[in-house]
């Protein structure tokens, strides 16, 4: 098999045993690896009794796995998976950096992690050999302290076992930060200093194992692949698609802090409350002149280096440091709390990493208590002192801090807004669910879809298997490039997304040919690849349980608030129209498969050889 180490890792936590484990390349040519051979993994071990399995006990089984493209094809990522504490079904979250290709350089594609540790430990993987070590005096660290401790711990140990190789570069590593620790359903699972893993809650998996981290160093070669003179064209290729990329790789996607909100009308206010706002106090070129320390670095092989790192120099918050926050980060610690300033946002995305809360699902929390202090419905004694005023850091960060923590209100919010409504309703007597921004128990992304404008529509969260997941859109027409079926192709090959926004359609399969021989071509993908990784995904989401289940009824919607028309900007007035997004709702149902109750169809599932899929659904779904 081409492009693959061969082995896998699987550690079981509770009995202190590792073992290699193989695949058939039938099962790694169908479900290719990453996303696709996590959901594949999860419905062989755990189909049957899905709706039984506490995301957060010992029986969920924690995923990290490259595919077959992972340090090939420019900018590598790794897919963190398994069963979602956030919306019950299967979430393949991926992170970049150099842990896939150390893992895959130590003679690994990935680690399939059971039961729970008796103490805080983690898992330390080198060339062809893999231990579990005590994590006691690093548990309760944040991330800049647990990845020095690593660091050097890890460069210790390799100079005893290789005293004559001279200086150790330091081994890659994934960890998580308190919030993990304390099983934060919104804790992220966390790559250098501040990158994550953070749709799923995969954070609060790991913490839930006794897990603190993965750390790996290889000293091996990428594995073969099938054509190498050609997967050196190809890269060549990407590289230079992605230099001519001149306003990406200078700002990213921070540049869009202002414009989504100034040109699209789509961009977290206040939670939600609007998604339009002109302050040019929080353009991209303010960051790039006040904060940005290093304008231009990226993680293994990528071209692009739209990466930035930030620091406040000044003030209050002088000495926090972190990468500059992307769109993501500066719409929901930013805008979303009624923040327009660089150095604010930076200090807020600084924390939140350092806590190790992902700061797409951290910042909605904080966003929907916000709102409820406004309206009066939590108070400053509900909130323990804290004054939770839209636009002060200060106050979220305390907040943030209990979140992490389950202090108080804390331990409420930790649950996610959606399950926090629920606990706030018997608190207060009043119901707080249309405050809510969240699909299926998730928040979603920062791009908004009552304008129109941006690039996702009324059904992209509302129909998607990875709930609020706005790298994973439901889409029509499904081809489309935007399309959850394109995505699952990346999340599974495993790479970055952002590296093919320029290159045309074939040069994807021609880079899966060179690497891994199999000539797998658009037909296939979206005709039955793709749909057979959807299906089971989707059927995994609706099995649900056990603390809550969706009836696609009821729950493929969007949330209360984007029906309400937005109160500002150029398109004031603009909702989503609900006539149309039904009738959209209905055609991706029947495009993708699903019958009118957006269940997967009987005679597809058979189709792709999913006969236990339909059998299952028959018993407990339909």
């Amino acid at each position: 098999m081409r492009g693959y180490a061969g082995k896998f890792l699987e550690v079981d936590l509770s009995a202190e045993k590792i073992k290699e484990l193989t695949f058939d390349e039938s099962i790694l040519r169908q479900y290719i690896g990453g996303r696709g051979l996590a959901t594949k993994i999860l419905w062989n071990r755990l189909g049957d009794r899905w709706e039984t399995i506490d995301p957060l006990g010992p029986e969920n089984i924690l995923l990290v796995l490259t595919g077959p493209l992972t340090g090939f094809f420019p900018g590598s990522r790794i897919c963190v998976s398994g069963k979602s504490p956030q919306s019950n079904g299967v979430v393949g979250s991926t992170v970049a950096g150099e842990f896939p290709v150390e893992l895959k350089c130590a003679g690994y594609d990935g680690l399939i992690i059971t039961g729970k540790a008796a103490e805080p430990s983690y898992i330390f993987v080198t060339d062809s050999q893999a231990e579990i070590r005590d994590a006691s005096h690093i548990w309760g660290k944040d991330g800049k302290q647990t990845l020095k401790m690593l660091t050097r711990e890890g460069r210790e140990e390799l100079r005893k076992r290789s005293p004559l190789y001279g200086e150790w570069k330091e081994p890659a590593a994934l960890y998580i930060g308190p919030a993990g620790e304390n099983k934060v359903r919104i804790a992220a699972v966390m790559s250098k200093w501040t990158h994550a893993a953070g749709y799923g809650g995969y954070g609060a998996v790991m913490g839930s194992k006794n897990l603190k981290a993965l750390v790996a160093k290889g000293t091996g070669p990428l594995p073969e692949v099938e054509d190498m003179e050609k997967v050196k064209t190809l890269i060549d290729e990407v590289s230079v698609r992605c230099y001519s990329n001149d306003s990406f790789r200078r700002w990213g996607t921070g540049a869009a802090g202002y414009e989504v909100g100034a040109l699209l009308s789509s961009e977290p206010i206040r939670n939600w409350q609007e998604e339009w706002h002109n302050q040019k106090s929080f353009g991209v070129d303010k960051f790039e002149q006040r904060v940005w320390i290093k304008k231009y670095w990226g993680d293994f092989g990528c071209p692009t280096t739209c990466l930035k790192i930030a620091m406040v120099k000044a003030g209050p918050f002088k000495g926090a440091i972190g990468d500059n926050p992307d769109y993501e980060l500066q719409a929901y610690l930013g805008t979303n709390l009624g923040i327009f300033t660089p150095e604010e946002n930076v200090y807020l995305a600084s924390l939140i990493d350092d806590l190790g809360l992902c700061g797409i699902q951290g910042g909605n929390v904080l966003g929907f208590a916000g709102e409820l202090y406004q309206r009066g419905i939590l108070t400053k004694e509900d909130l323990d002192g804290i004054e939770l005023r839209w636009g002060d850091a200060e106050a979220f960060a305390a907040l943030a801090r209990k979140v992490a923590m389950r202090e108080g209100i804390g331990d409420v919010l930790a649950e996610g807004s959606y399950r926090a409504a629920f606990k706030i309703k018997k608190m207060k007597k009043e119901d707080v669910m249309r405050y809510v921004v969240h699909e299926k128990g998730m928040a979603i992304g920062a791009h908004g879809v009552r304008s129109g404008k941006d690039y996702t529509t009324d059904i992209s969260y509302a129909c998607s298997v990875q709930a609020g997941d706005h790298t994973s859109t439901a889409y029509l027409p499904i081809y489309h490039a935007n399309s959850e079926l394109a995505i699952i192709l990346h999340d599974s090959g495993v790479y970055c997304w952002f590296n093919t926004f320029n290159l045309p359609r074939h040069l994807k399969w021609d880079f899966f040919k060179a690497v891994t021989g199999w000539e797998i071509g658009p037909e296939e993908w979206y005709g039955t690849m793709a749909r057979r990784i959807l299906h089971i995904q989707r059927a995994l989401l609706l099995l649900g349980g056990p603390d809550l289940k969706w009836n696609p009824k009821i729950h493929d919607d969007n949330p209360p608030r984007f029906y309400e028309p937005l109160p500002s900007g150029p398109y004031a007035g603009k909702k989503i129209d609900r006539a149309k997004f039904e009738d959209s709702k209905k055609e991706y149902y029947e495009e993708v498969g699903w019958d009118e109750n957006g269940i997967p169809k009987s005679e597809v599932l058979k189709k792709l050889g999913l006969e236990e899929v339909d059998r299952i659904l028959k018993e407990k779904v339909r």
